[in-house]
């Protein structure tokens, strides 16, 4: 029941779409901030920047999709040193709707997919 909850409440989104109501808290999960979005315009709730990949690792992946499993299993790896702030995403997961904001092109390889992954895993 509860990952089903959590499934249905963490949504993913390109910082470059337009921002909606239903989108819940939007949480940016860059390191980085979106390349030419305003701050007012991106609507943004709360910033986890210490959630993204380290720079070494997302310079490393470079949105390559055959890098794809192994990025995977390196940023899950990262983000185990995060757990307090994890634990904090899941719990307003648990509250309503949140959208991970992202701004890679690429919407099936991103840390966002990985993060999601991860917050709604048992």
């Amino acid at each position: 029941m509860r990952t089903e909850l959590l499934e249905s409440n963490v949504r993913l989104k390109r910082a470059y779409e337009t921002p909606a109501r239903e989108d819940g808290k939007r949480i940016l999960v860059d390191r980085l901030w979106p390349r030419g979005i305003k701050k007012d315009a991106a609507a943004i709730d709360c910033w986890m920047k210490e959630l993204a990949p380290s720079s070494d690792l997302r310079k490393w992946f470079g949105h390559e999709p055959e890098r794809w499993s192994e990025f995977k299993r390196r940023y899950k790896r990262e983000l185990r040193q995060h757990a307090s702030t994890l634990d904090e995403l899941r719990m307003l997961a648990e509250r309503g709707p949140i959208t991970l904001i992202f701004a890679a092109r690429d919407k099936a390889h991103n840390e966002a997919v990985v993060l999601r992954d991860v917050l709604v895993s048992p």
